[in-house]
């Protein structure tokens, strides 16, 4: 099933809407949807690797603007609609130790958890339910999720076609790995935070 989807990602990258849906993908991501924007951006950044810093642009900028939706949720409508995605993920008793980072750390938390496999739409909901300064949100976000984005296509873009052999070859592997990370990102703050 993995590997039929990852074909199918794969065939974003012959349609004109594949930046279109890496940016969507990113946007909801990180704000309320569970599946990360990685495996679009490797997906297309790998059929073309020549434009894999611009989806690594395009993967940031969606991102970012879906933190800042997510920021709003928290702000806005957190008894609304924000517990009930923090509560999906089932950490609602992790918010007040979020809040906690947050006073102390402030941009170093929302820095770690939009690098990191963290479930970063948490952090960005936190973030507009604990009114953080918006300037150093918006600036910690980018400069987060740029580096993880940019990371993923530069090594694309200097390895080029080579690389796809070697995810093709490692696929099953490498979706391990990655479900791995994004789970023990989700248990980091479920149970250790």
């Amino acid at each position: 099933m993995l590997r039929r989807l990852y074909d199918w990602v794969l065939r974003w990258a012959e349609t004109p809407y594949g930046s279109w849906a890496l940016f969507l993908l990113a946007f909801s991501e990180s704000s309320f949807f569970p599946i990360p924007p990685d495996i679009l951006l490797i997906a297309l950044a790998v059929a073309i690797p020549k434009k894999s810093l611009k989806y690594a642009l395009i993967c940031s900028a969606g991102s970012v603007l879906g933190g800042c939706f997510g920021y709003l949720i928290g702000w806005q409508f957190m008894a609304s609609v924000g517990t009930r995605i923090v509560d999906f993920y089932g950490l609602t008793p992790k918010v007040e130790y979020i809040e906690l980072l947050y006073n102390k750390y402030d941009e170093w938390a929302v820095g770690i958890a939009g690098f990191t496999p963290i479930p970063y739409k948490v952090f960005t909901i936190a973030a507009g339910a604990f009114k953080i300064n918006f300037s150093v949100f918006v600036v910690a976000s980018l400069l987060s999720r740029s580096a993880r984005f940019f990371l993923v296509g530069g090594l694309i873009y200097i390895f080029g076609p080579g690389i796809q052999s070697f995810i093709d070859k490692y696929f099953n592997i490498l979706a391990t790995a990655f479900t791995v990370l994004l789970i023990a990102g989700f248990l980091i703050i479920k149970y250790l935070l």
